[in-house]
């Protein structure tokens, strides 16, 4: 990663909260497959589709970052 994304990117609150949401839907995903726990299944399919609009957000802030970077 060269410096200059390094350097943009240090706010990385969109990253951070998406490792998050991961490692809270760990925890459910467990529930929901080792013990079949259907509360558990929902709550890692909710959380699943926030991860996605925040990966999306990412990919987003990421692509901003290149174009600044092309116009410079």
């Amino acid at each position: 990663m060269c410096i200059y994304y390094y350097i943009k990117f240090l706010n990385m609150d969109s990253y951070n909260k998406l490792i998050e949401l991961l490692e809270e839907a760990k925890k459910d995903a467990t529930k929901a497959y080792d013990k079949e726990n259907i509360s558990a299944g929902i709550r890692v399919r909710k959380t699943m589709q926030e991860i996605k609009d925040l990966a999306q957000e990412v990919r987003k802030e990421i692509a901003e970052i290149r174009k600044a970077k092309e116009s410079k």
